[in-house]
Protein backbone atom coordinates (compact mmCIF):
# COMPACT_ATOMS: atom_id res chain seq x y z
CA UNK A 1 0.00 0.00 0.00
CA UNK A 2 1.50 3.40 -0.95
CA UNK A 3 1.27 6.42 1.70
CA UNK A 4 0.12 9.05 -1.03
CA UNK A 5 -0.89 11.83 1.26
CA UNK A 6 -0.64 12.85 4.78
CA UNK A 7 -3.96 14.31 5.16
CA UNK A 8 -5.19 11.28 7.76
CA UNK A 9 -3.06 12.20 9.88
CA UNK A 10 -5.09 13.69 13.56
CA UNK A 11 -6.36 17.31 13.20
CA UNK A 12 -4.07 18.81 15.26
CA UNK A 13 -4.35 22.31 17.28
CA UNK A 14 -0.82 24.23 17.63
CA UNK A 15 0.06 26.32 20.73
CA UNK A 16 -1.00 29.95 20.73
CA UNK A 17 1.37 32.55 21.40
CA UNK A 18 -1.69 35.18 22.83
CA UNK A 19 -5.09 35.01 23.60
CA UNK A 20 -5.35 37.19 20.27
CA UNK A 21 -4.48 33.87 18.39
CA UNK A 22 -6.58 31.56 20.34
CA UNK A 23 -9.46 33.54 19.35
CA UNK A 24 -9.12 33.76 16.33
CA UNK A 25 -8.65 30.16 15.34
CA UNK A 26 -11.92 29.36 17.40
CA UNK A 27 -13.84 32.03 16.26
CA UNK A 28 -16.88 29.82 15.26
CA UNK A 29 -17.69 29.20 19.11
CA UNK A 30 -20.05 30.49 21.24
CA UNK A 31 -18.15 33.44 22.67
CA UNK A 32 -20.65 33.89 25.89
CA UNK A 33 -19.02 30.76 26.76
CA UNK A 34 -15.73 30.15 25.40
CA UNK A 35 -14.18 33.34 26.84
CA UNK A 36 -10.15 33.84 26.57
CA UNK A 37 -9.13 32.14 30.02
CA UNK A 38 -11.45 29.31 28.53
CA UNK A 39 -10.03 29.24 24.69
CA UNK A 40 -6.86 29.24 26.42
CA UNK A 41 -7.23 25.96 28.81
CA UNK A 42 -8.75 24.75 25.76
CA UNK A 43 -5.21 25.15 23.39
CA UNK A 44 -3.20 24.36 26.37
CA UNK A 45 -5.14 21.06 27.31
CA UNK A 46 -7.00 20.66 30.79
CA UNK A 47 -4.95 18.84 33.52
CA UNK A 48 -5.79 15.14 33.07
CA UNK A 49 -7.29 15.49 29.78
CA UNK A 50 -11.25 16.06 31.68
CA UNK A 51 -13.23 19.26 31.91
CA UNK A 52 -15.14 19.75 35.39
CA UNK A 53 -17.62 22.67 36.21
CA UNK A 54 -19.07 22.93 32.62
CA UNK A 55 -23.13 23.24 33.54
CA UNK A 56 -22.26 26.68 34.88
CA UNK A 57 -21.96 27.52 31.12
CA UNK A 58 -24.82 25.54 29.65
CA UNK A 59 -27.10 27.37 31.93
CA UNK A 60 -26.17 31.02 31.73
CA UNK A 61 -28.79 33.06 30.14
CA UNK A 62 -26.47 34.69 27.23
CA UNK A 63 -26.05 31.53 26.13
CA UNK A 64 -29.55 30.46 26.03
CA UNK A 65 -30.28 33.41 24.34
CA UNK A 66 -28.34 32.79 22.03
CA UNK A 67 -28.69 28.88 21.55
CA UNK A 68 -32.98 30.73 21.19
CA UNK A 69 -31.96 32.77 18.11
CA UNK A 70 -29.93 29.05 16.34
CA UNK A 71 -32.95 27.41 16.90
CA UNK A 72 -35.42 29.96 15.46
CA UNK A 73 -32.60 30.90 12.13
CA UNK A 74 -33.24 26.83 11.51
CA UNK A 75 -36.32 26.79 12.22
CA UNK A 76 -38.43 23.63 12.55
CA UNK A 77 -41.85 22.50 14.06
CA UNK A 78 -43.49 22.01 17.21
CA UNK A 79 -42.87 18.56 19.39
CA UNK A 80 -45.13 17.09 21.32
CA UNK A 81 -46.61 20.07 23.01
CA UNK A 82 -47.72 21.28 20.17
CA UNK A 83 -45.38 24.22 21.13
CA UNK A 84 -43.96 26.49 17.85
CA UNK A 85 -41.02 28.76 18.13
CA UNK A 86 -43.55 31.80 17.72
CA UNK A 87 -45.11 30.51 20.49
CA UNK A 88 -41.90 30.41 22.58
CA UNK A 89 -40.85 33.96 21.68
CA UNK A 90 -43.90 35.67 22.83
CA UNK A 91 -42.51 34.85 26.52
CA UNK A 92 -38.98 34.28 25.74
CA UNK A 93 -37.64 35.88 28.69
CA UNK A 94 -39.86 33.81 31.19
CA UNK A 95 -39.07 30.97 29.22
CA UNK A 96 -35.23 30.77 29.31
CA UNK A 97 -35.29 32.03 32.93
CA UNK A 98 -37.38 28.82 33.97
CA UNK A 99 -35.45 26.93 31.60
CA UNK A 100 -31.82 28.21 33.33
CA UNK A 101 -33.24 27.89 37.08
CA UNK A 102 -34.09 24.19 36.27
CA UNK A 103 -30.71 23.13 34.54
CA UNK A 104 -28.97 24.86 37.30
CA UNK A 105 -31.33 23.15 40.58
CA UNK A 106 -31.16 19.63 38.24
CA UNK A 107 -34.91 19.67 37.95
CA UNK A 108 -34.95 19.98 33.87
CA UNK A 109 -36.45 17.02 32.85
CA UNK A 110 -36.24 16.46 28.83
CA UNK A 111 -39.66 16.15 27.16
CA UNK A 112 -40.89 12.92 24.52
CA UNK A 113 -39.58 13.48 21.23
CA UNK A 114 -42.48 13.00 18.32
CA UNK A 115 -41.36 10.69 15.73
CA UNK A 116 -42.37 11.28 11.70
CA UNK A 117 -41.44 9.64 8.66
CA UNK A 118 -40.22 11.29 5.86
CA UNK A 119 -38.95 10.36 2.26
CA UNK A 120 -35.30 8.82 1.61
CA UNK A 121 -34.17 10.44 -1.00
CA UNK A 122 -33.41 7.62 -3.77
CA UNK A 123 -35.16 4.93 -2.05
CA UNK A 124 -38.82 3.65 -1.94
CA UNK A 125 -37.73 3.65 1.93
CA UNK A 126 -38.53 5.85 4.76
CA UNK A 127 -36.61 7.28 7.73
CA UNK A 128 -37.40 8.52 10.93
CA UNK A 129 -36.93 11.93 11.99
CA UNK A 130 -37.31 12.93 15.70
CA UNK A 131 -38.53 16.34 16.65
CA UNK A 132 -37.33 17.35 20.24
CA UNK A 133 -40.09 20.29 21.84
CA UNK A 134 -38.77 24.03 20.83
CA UNK A 135 -37.31 23.94 24.46
CA UNK A 136 -35.54 21.48 24.35
CA UNK A 137 -33.61 21.72 21.14
CA UNK A 138 -32.75 25.39 23.26
CA UNK A 139 -31.39 23.25 25.96
CA UNK A 140 -29.32 21.02 23.58
CA UNK A 141 -28.15 23.59 21.65
CA UNK A 142 -26.97 25.38 24.25
CA UNK A 143 -25.44 22.29 25.44
CA UNK A 144 -23.74 21.65 22.13
CA UNK A 145 -22.02 25.21 22.45
CA UNK A 146 -20.32 24.19 25.58
CA UNK A 147 -19.12 20.36 24.55
CA UNK A 148 -18.64 21.01 20.60
CA UNK A 149 -15.02 22.56 21.03
CA UNK A 150 -14.00 20.28 23.64
CA UNK A 151 -14.40 17.13 21.23
CA UNK A 152 -13.72 19.51 17.77
CA UNK A 153 -10.41 19.91 18.91
CA UNK A 154 -9.16 16.62 18.50
CA UNK A 155 -11.48 15.39 15.91
CA UNK A 156 -9.85 13.68 12.56
CA UNK A 157 -8.90 15.90 9.57
CA UNK A 158 -10.91 13.02 7.42
CA UNK A 159 -14.17 13.91 8.97
CA UNK A 160 -16.48 16.27 7.30
CA UNK A 161 -20.12 16.15 8.17
CA UNK A 162 -21.57 18.24 11.16
CA UNK A 163 -18.27 20.14 11.58
CA UNK A 164 -17.80 23.78 11.99
CA UNK A 165 -16.37 25.47 8.78
CA UNK A 166 -16.68 22.15 6.66
CA UNK A 167 -19.13 20.94 4.78
CA UNK A 168 -20.44 17.95 1.60
CA UNK A 169 -17.78 20.06 -1.17
CA UNK A 170 -14.86 20.01 0.66
CA UNK A 171 -15.28 16.52 1.13
CA UNK A 172 -15.72 16.31 -2.16
CA UNK A 173 -12.47 18.22 -2.95
CA UNK A 174 -10.18 15.85 -0.87
CA UNK A 175 -11.82 12.86 -2.74
CA UNK A 176 -10.94 14.51 -5.73
CA UNK A 177 -7.36 14.88 -4.42
CA UNK A 178 -6.97 11.39 -3.43
CA UNK A 179 -8.16 10.61 -6.62
CA UNK A 180 -5.40 12.50 -8.54
CA UNK A 181 -2.83 10.55 -5.83
CA UNK A 182 -3.58 7.08 -7.23
CA UNK A 183 -5.93 6.16 -4.61
CA UNK A 184 -8.82 4.54 -7.01
CA UNK A 185 -9.84 1.51 -5.15
CA UNK A 186 -12.58 2.59 -3.00
CA UNK A 187 -14.81 1.16 -0.99
CA UNK A 188 -18.64 3.28 -0.90
CA UNK A 189 -20.04 2.76 2.53
CA UNK A 190 -23.19 3.90 4.04
CA UNK A 191 -23.38 2.57 8.20
CA UNK A 192 -26.75 1.08 8.28
CA UNK A 193 -29.27 2.54 10.67
CA UNK A 194 -26.21 3.87 12.10
CA UNK A 195 -28.16 6.86 14.29
CA UNK A 196 -30.57 4.40 15.62
CA UNK A 197 -27.98 1.73 16.60
CA UNK A 198 -25.57 3.82 18.53
CA UNK A 199 -24.90 1.51 21.74
CA UNK A 200 -25.69 4.09 24.78
CA UNK A 201 -23.06 2.73 26.88
CA UNK A 202 -19.93 2.58 24.43
CA UNK A 203 -20.93 6.32 23.19
CA UNK A 204 -20.86 7.92 26.66
CA UNK A 205 -17.85 6.27 27.57
CA UNK A 206 -16.43 8.39 25.30
CA UNK A 207 -18.02 11.35 25.96
CA UNK A 208 -16.60 10.69 29.68
CA UNK A 209 -13.30 10.35 28.13
CA UNK A 210 -13.03 14.33 28.20
CA UNK A 211 -16.08 15.15 30.65
CA UNK A 212 -16.05 15.09 34.36
CA UNK A 213 -19.16 17.01 34.81
CA UNK A 214 -21.60 14.74 36.52
CA UNK A 215 -24.86 16.89 35.91
CA UNK A 216 -23.41 17.41 32.10
CA UNK A 217 -23.42 13.23 31.57
CA UNK A 218 -26.96 13.29 33.09
CA UNK A 219 -28.14 15.71 31.13
CA UNK A 220 -27.07 13.56 27.77
CA UNK A 221 -27.90 10.49 28.97
CA UNK A 222 -31.64 11.98 29.40
CA UNK A 223 -31.53 12.42 25.58
CA UNK A 224 -30.58 8.93 25.06
CA UNK A 225 -33.20 7.58 26.53
CA UNK A 226 -36.20 10.19 26.90
CA UNK A 227 -39.14 8.48 25.13
CA UNK A 228 -40.39 8.61 21.62
CA UNK A 229 -44.02 9.62 20.68
CA UNK A 230 -45.97 8.23 17.43
CA UNK A 231 -49.46 8.13 16.62
CA UNK A 232 -51.13 5.29 19.13
CA UNK A 233 -47.97 4.47 20.52
CA UNK A 234 -44.56 5.81 22.56
CA UNK A 235 -41.24 3.97 23.84
CA UNK A 236 -38.10 4.16 25.87
CA UNK A 237 -34.76 3.96 23.37
CA UNK A 238 -32.57 1.61 24.71
CA UNK A 239 -29.89 2.53 21.81
CA UNK A 240 -29.34 5.20 19.16
CA UNK A 241 -29.48 8.77 19.13
CA UNK A 242 -32.47 10.47 16.80
CA UNK A 243 -32.18 12.20 13.95
CA UNK A 244 -33.32 15.76 14.67
CA UNK A 245 -31.92 15.94 18.01
CA UNK A 246 -30.18 19.17 17.78
CA UNK A 247 -26.84 17.31 20.06
CA UNK A 248 -27.26 14.14 17.54
CA UNK A 249 -24.67 15.09 15.07
CA UNK A 250 -21.78 15.87 17.86
CA UNK A 251 -22.68 12.74 19.42
CA UNK A 252 -22.66 10.79 16.19
CA UNK A 253 -18.96 11.95 15.29
CA UNK A 254 -17.65 11.45 19.31
CA UNK A 255 -19.15 7.79 18.56
CA UNK A 256 -17.15 7.48 14.95
CA UNK A 257 -14.44 9.25 15.71
CA UNK A 258 -11.66 6.42 17.13
CA UNK A 259 -12.60 4.40 13.69
CA UNK A 260 -11.41 7.42 12.15
CA UNK A 261 -8.05 7.18 13.55
CA UNK A 262 -8.10 3.83 13.34
CA UNK A 263 -8.83 3.65 9.79
CA UNK A 264 -5.37 6.74 9.63
CA UNK A 265 -3.66 4.16 11.39
CA UNK A 266 -3.75 1.23 9.21
CA UNK A 267 -2.97 3.69 6.01
CA UNK A 268 -6.65 3.89 4.84
CA UNK A 269 -7.48 7.36 3.03
CA UNK A 270 -10.85 7.32 4.54
CA UNK A 271 -13.47 10.62 3.74
CA UNK A 272 -16.13 10.72 6.16
CA UNK A 273 -19.41 12.62 5.95
CA UNK A 274 -21.75 11.78 9.21
CA UNK A 275 -22.72 7.94 8.34
CA UNK A 276 -21.04 7.79 4.92
CA UNK A 277 -17.40 6.78 4.70
CA UNK A 278 -15.10 6.11 1.29
CA UNK A 279 -11.91 4.27 2.49
CA UNK A 280 -9.37 4.30 -0.52
CA UNK A 281 -6.22 2.45 -1.22
CA UNK A 282 -3.73 2.93 -4.29
CA UNK A 283 -0.91 0.65 -6.10
CA UNK A 284 -0.78 -2.68 -6.75
CA UNK A 285 -0.54 -3.92 -3.23
CA UNK A 286 -4.77 -2.21 -2.96
CA UNK A 287 -5.47 -4.30 -5.56
CA UNK A 288 -3.66 -7.05 -4.45
CA UNK A 289 -5.55 -6.97 -1.44
CA UNK A 290 -9.14 -5.84 -2.58
CA UNK A 291 -10.51 -8.93 -2.89
CA UNK A 292 -13.73 -9.81 -4.25
CA UNK A 293 -15.97 -6.79 -6.26
CA UNK A 294 -18.27 -6.84 -3.83
CA UNK A 295 -17.60 -6.99 0.20
CA UNK A 296 -19.86 -6.67 3.19
CA UNK A 297 -17.80 -4.98 6.44
CA UNK A 298 -18.59 -5.18 10.29
CA UNK A 299 -17.90 -2.92 12.86
CA UNK A 300 -18.58 -4.64 15.59
CA UNK A 301 -18.58 -3.08 18.98
CA UNK A 302 -19.73 -5.45 21.32
CA UNK A 303 -23.39 -7.13 21.60
CA UNK A 304 -24.18 -3.89 19.19
CA UNK A 305 -23.19 -3.97 15.83
CA UNK A 306 -23.73 -1.51 13.00
CA UNK A 307 -23.18 -2.99 9.53
CA UNK A 308 -21.46 -1.17 6.81
CA UNK A 309 -22.10 -2.10 3.13
CA UNK A 310 -20.50 -1.31 0.09
CA UNK A 311 -19.16 -1.85 -3.34
CA UNK A 312 -15.08 -1.83 -4.33
CA UNK A 313 -14.45 0.18 -7.46
CA UNK A 314 -11.58 1.00 -9.33
CA UNK A 315 -13.18 4.39 -9.85
CA UNK A 316 -15.28 6.92 -8.69
CA UNK A 317 -17.94 9.03 -9.56
CA UNK A 318 -18.64 11.96 -7.27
Amino acid sequence: MTDTTKENKPATVPEAKQAGEARDRWKWVEPTVWTERMLSALEEGVKGGKWYSLMDKVYRLPNLMSAFREVKRRKGGAGVDHQTIEMFERDLIENLTKMSTELASGRYRPRAIKRTWIEKPGSREKRPLGIPTVRDRVAQAALRHVLEPIFEREFAEQSYGFRPKRGCKDALRRVNRLLEAGNHWVVDADLKSYFDTIPHERLMARVEEKVSDGRVTEMLRAYLTQDVMEPMTSWSPEEGTPQGAVISPLLSNIYLDKLDHRMAELGYEMVRYADDCAPRRGGKEAERSAGPSRTSLRMREGPSESVCRGRLQTTCSC
